[in-house]
Parts: structure tokens; C-alpha cells; sequence
């Protein structure tokens, strides 16, 4: 997953990321309290990343600490 999404967005849910994806990998719903990338579907182009108005998104690599947690987190929205 070259992207993910992290802690800035819950409770913002701003869909900018959303507008700029070419290949529609970030998601939600109603009841979920952030956006989330699909590891699976991410070409890792950067464009969510720079549309962020709270910096919430990052290339997994760049994650350190505790927000490393978010890759998973990110990955599980799918798994459901």
C-alpha cells in the first residue's frame, strides 16, 4: 500500500482526496469515522496526498510510531 490514510481525518471525512484519485482506491462510509485507501487498488500517484487540507495522508514508508498502526487499519476497511 503505498498510501494511507491517517488520524487528521477522523472526524473531517473532507472528500477532496476522493475528487483527485484516478483509480477511485479511497472509500467510506456513513458510520466510519475517517477515509481509507485499498492497498490493493493504489498506484501510488500522490494526488490524494497533495488535495489533503489536514495533511492525513502519507506514503506507508514515510509512517513512523504509532501512526504506522493506520497501514492496517487502512487494509482491514477492505477485508469486511
Amino acid at each position: 500500500m503505498p498510501y494511507v490514510i491517517t488520524e487528521p481525518c477522523i472526524g473531517v471525512k473532507d472528500a477532496s482526496c476522493v475528487d483527485v484519485c484516478p483509480v477511485d482506491c479511497i472509500h467510506t462510509t456513513d458510520d466510519a469515522p475517517q477515509y481509507y485507501i485499498n492497498p490493493d487498488q493504489c498506484i501510488d500517484c500522490a494526488a490524494c496526498e497533495l488535495a489533503c487540507p489536514v495533511s492525513a495522508i502519507a506514503h506507508d514508508a514515510a509512517l513512523e510510531g504509532d501512526m504506522r498502526r493506520y497501514i492496517e487499519i487502512n487494509a482491514n476497511f477492505y477485508r469486511s
